[in-house]
């Protein structure tokens, strides 16, 4: 497919640690493997309880304190060679094409993919559970029994890459500069961190807000940790190409401003031998390479510039890979499964544009966009239409009329949310196939008749005269065949579409402070989602600059049920709670729904390695693969 949107993944709900949607349950932790966890001191809330060696949102753990490697790696892999590849995912201020500045926490600029490689964290996700962390720089964690206070005790030999030992006075200035000076998205999600205190060298204590999330502890234990010394003489909120001091697997090497990135594995890591790394991060270098244009990018990819890509143009993925190389076997193509939830990918209205205030004018604009004509013709068959906000997680998605439990949330808003809330949710129609669906189309106009849109001389006006246009605001022109079928659609009800194509740089400054009509864009999700919700839906996120609320929802029905998500108890009333979500943010007609695929379709020169099956939430392919010599020899290709 020639896909704008799903390569647009925006990493809402894994935001500031990669890690959203994860809490622990204050000190009632279970391991599979391991003894239960004591309670703290009966009595006494603010005590802490016994240290622990990993926290999970609901307290279930697949690794004991003694486990030697997580179960997907092959923990003998071996160290060498290179994995290059283009940009597939972003988070804060990166870009898929390009970047000029080597400070990827904050809002200024386009920050280099990576950098996230280059600085440890208190703790680590385990990819093959839904949000499970275990520690890195800290070794255990003791939380108190109100769950406000965690004790992280360090581990003594945690060192930055020149050698100075990483502290607790490092956590707590890392920690407190993200909140006042970090990227808005990190600022957000940890503004209920009310303190950090300095007890020792290796001990640090976070003391949150009664008003906290269930994902803030996890989300703090995932954040970089700078140095302070190194920070001392340096603006942390500056955009610049100077390579920050790191303690992470890679610290940069090779800058060429804009078109690639090279980061260098560090030899002798600190933590290298940790479990929590055995069989990862083994390259001797990393490299991103940008492009702007899609087509060059895949014959950069023939001529061997780079070496591994996910293809996300189903155009390209069924007719593109019949060059020699491939014929050769040296060019490999895997398909694997993509078991993480998919999230809502599609096309966003921004909703504080007065023309798109009416829900009949956008569920009129929707009735214009053919998926199945665009599958059929554009994707060869290749998706399935995203129908829900929770889209690829079946238990968090509505189905039939609301009831029980989910109807009990949704009471309260009786009369101010849609009426369609409490029935069947709201789907997309199929329509007829024929790229020009005249029932669909009839039923559109109805709609715009009804939100007080007359045509006049062939153009929707409202009462002032004022014609109804659509600027599509895009970066790269993969998307436009999608958009130009849905623009000859809107023509037909007299709706104006245009495309808008800018720099990425432009587009990023134009999101960031909601100057646009529409954008594509897909709001992936973590297994259990959280903070990363108030994000994307609620109403303080709603004119933060650089918010990823990029529709701009500010509804009190759905903050109310993404705190009742946030304070679930059990991974039953999480359920609960995002199925009415998923009601009302459906009911509210938010976008035009787009698609998925529930795999990855990966190509690469077979210089690779990798362990027989992929980490369950993750790709895998940087964390868990290695390079193979004698397969490069034989595709031809070098380290």
């Amino acid at each position: 497919m020639n896909d704008g949107v799903t390569r647009r993944t925006t990493l809402v709900y894994a935001g500031a640690a990669a890690a959203f949607g994860l809490f622990p349950r204050a000190a009632s932790a279970e391991t599979k493997g391991a003894p239960a966890a004591p309670a703290a001191a009966e009595g006494d809330p603010k005590a802490f309880g016994p240290e622990r060696h990993g926290l999970s949102a609901f307290g279930d753990l697949a690794y004991g304190p003694d486990f030697k490697a997580f179960d997907y790696v092959r923990a003998d892999a071996p160290k060498g060679g290179s994995f290059s590849q283009t940009p597939s995912t972003t988070a804060f201020n990166q870009s898929f094409s390009t970047f000029n500045t080597l400070n990827a926490f904050i809002l200024k600029g386009d920050g280099a993919q990576g950098m996230q490689l280059t600085f440890d964290t208190l703790m680590v996700r385990a990819f093959d559970e839904p949000d499970a962390l275990y520690g890195l720089v800290a070794k255990s964690v003791a939380v108190s029994g109100d769950g406000l206070a965690f004790r992280f005790r360090l581990r003594p030999e945690a060192r930055f890459h020149d050698g100075s030992r990483l502290t607790a006075e490092d956590v707590k200035w890392s920690f407190e500069t993200l909140k006042a000076k970090g990227h808005p998205l990190i600022a957000q999600a940890i503004r209920d961190l009310e303190g950090v205190e300095v007890e020792a060298e290796d001990v640090v204590v976070l003391r949150l807000s009664p008003k906290r999330t269930r994902d803030l502890p996890l989300t703090l234990a995932g954040l970089p940790i700078f140095s302070k010394a190194w920070y001392a003489t340096r603006d942390f909120a500056a955009a610049g190409m100077e390579a920050p001091l790191g303690s992470g697997p890679y610290k940069v090497g090779r800058v060429e401003p804009g078109r690639a990135i090279t980061f260098e594995r560090v030899a002798d890591w600190w933590a290298k031998d940790l479990p929590v790394n055995t069989g990862q991060w083994n390259f001797d270098a990393l490299r991103y390479e940008f492009f702007r244009d899609r087509a060059v990018a895949f014959e950069a990819f023939k001529g061997k510039a780079y070496l591994f890509r996910e293809e996300f143009t189903s155009r390209v993925w069924a007719t593109g890979y019949d060059f020699p190389a491939v014929r050769e076997g040296k060019v490999r193509r895997e398909t694997l499964p993509d078991l993480t939830p998919s999230g809502a990918q599609g096309l966003w209205f921004n909703l504080r544009r007065a023309k798109f205030q009416d829900p009949r004018t956008r569920a009129a604009i929707a009735l214009a966009f053919d998926f199945e004509w665009m599958n059929a013709n554009l994707m060869f068959g290749a998706y399935k239409r995203t129908v829900s906000m929770f889209e690829g997680a079946p238990e968090m998605m509505a189905t039939g009329p609301a009831e029980g439990a989910e109807l009990a949330l949704l009471e309260p808003f009786r009369g101010k949310i849609p009426d369609e809330a409490f029935g069947e949710p709201i789907v997309p129609p199929v329509s007829d196939g024929s790229g020009q669906d005249r029932t669909r189309l009839r039923e559109g106009a109805r709609l715009l008749r009804e939100a007080g849109w007359t045509i006049k001389d062939g153009r929707a006006v409202n009462a002032g005269g004022e014609a109804l246009t659509i600027e599509f605001l895009e970066f790269e022109p993969s998307f436009e065949p999608h958009l130009n079928s849905f623009i000859k659609n809107l023509k037909v009800l007299g709706i104006e579409g245009t495309i808008r194509q800018v720099d990425p740089a432009q587009y990023q400054s134009r999101t960031n402070s909601f100057d646009f009509d529409v954008v594509s864009r897909r709001m992936s999700m973590e297994p259990t989602p959280g903070e990363g919700l108030r994000q994307v839906y609620s109403s303080e996120s709603a004119n933060a600059p650089g918010s990823q609320n990029i529709a701009g929802v500010a509804n009190p029905a759905v903050d109310a049920l993404i705190e009742a998500m946030i304070a679930a108890k059990s991974r039953d009333e999480l359920h609960v709670a995002a199925r009415a979500l998923d009601r009302v943010l459906r009911a509210l007609r938010l976008w035009v729904p787009a698609w998925y695929k529930d795999t990855h379709t990966l190509a690469y020169w077979d210089a690779y390695g990798h362990p027989p099956e992929k980490p369950r939430f993750t790709r895998g392919t940087l964390e868990t693969w290695w390079w193979d010599a004698d397969k490069a020899a034989q595709a031809g290709v070098k380290a």
